[in-house]
């Protein structure tokens, strides 16, 4: 498989300059989700790329167990359901366990495999047997290798619909690193890779309970990534980072991925 034969797996998607994968870290309400995408959505347009829209419908995985996980399954999934079909965007949300995946499957497009959760061979298999679209975060303690090895679990099922997204690796306790060396070798494995913008700046495990962050390294992550080959760019945006209830620290406001947009589209096309 070519890395990029990603554009067949999407209606529209033919002759897209590259993926963006972009909105909320977490369903909130419906009014913040919908004013991320229709920006979003225009701008990709615009600019010649496939937009996909992502929000998590449950934050499993936070510091703390007061932290905010949700506004209920059932109310969050509604709300990536209405905006396929009321919107007609691609969307995109994390699975945590096999048993939420018949859910899940049923109201997005793409089923996102979180990084803390990229060796869990079950769940890499009954994600892979919806016949869905796979995004595979590498984990933070991974090699490129090893996120081949995952992309493989989900292979195994007979779907090769599959992107890796690169977003770092631990760096001491409390720090990220990224290896860009890691884009070119996951997709030397036949697949498309993404970059994480937003996660790879990332300060996890604190001693403040919450995961901090360097907002002001999110455009050069990103251009980084394209520079090494990337497909895409993950990235969260909220209208008011500051607010949000998870990665408030580094999340980009609407207009400030619109910005950085324009300059990635440059970016491309240089390539």
């Amino acid at each position: 498989m070519e890395p990029e034969q990603w554009r067949s797996w999407f209606p529209g998607a033919s002759g897209a300059v590259a993926c963006i994968v972009a909105g909320p870290c977490v369903v909130e309400s419906y009014d913040i989700c919908r004013k991320v995408a229709d920006a979003l959505q225009e701008a990709c347009h615009r600019l010649g790329f496939f937009y996909v829209f992502k929000a998590s419908y449950r934050k499993a995985n936070r510091t703390r167990g007061s932290s905010f996980q949700g506004i209920g399954d059932q109310a969050a999934l509604g709300i990536l359901r209405r905006l396929r079909d009321e919107a007609g965007l691609v969307t995109l949300t994390d699975v945590h366990e096999t048993l939420e995946i018949p859910m899940a499957a049923e109201a997005v497009d793409v089923l996102q495999i979180p990084a803390f959760l990229a060796r869990q061979t079950a769940l890499l298999q009954a994600a892979g047997a919806t016949g869905k679209v796979i995004n595979i975060k590498k984990a933070q303690f991974m090699s490129a290798q090893a996120a081949l090895f995952a992309a493989e679990k989900v292979s195994g099922t007979g779907n090769n619909r599959i992107f890796l997204t690169e977003r770092g690796s631990f760096f001491g306790y409390e720090d990220l690193v990224v290896d860009f060396r890691n884009i070119p070798r996951m997709r030397a494995g036949g697949y498309p890779v993404l970059m994480d913008a937003t996660h790879a700046v990332q300060r996890p495990n604190t001693g403040a309970g919450v995961t901090l962050g360097e907002r002001a390294y999110v455009e050069l992550y990103a251009r980084l990534g394209v520079t090494a080959g990337a497909d895409g760019v993950f990235m969260e945006v909220h209208p008011t980072p500051e607010k949000s209830p998870s990665d408030a620290a580094t999340m980009l406001s609407i207009e400030e991925a619109l910005s950085l947009l324009e300059r990635l589209r440059r970016l491309y096309e240089e390539r």
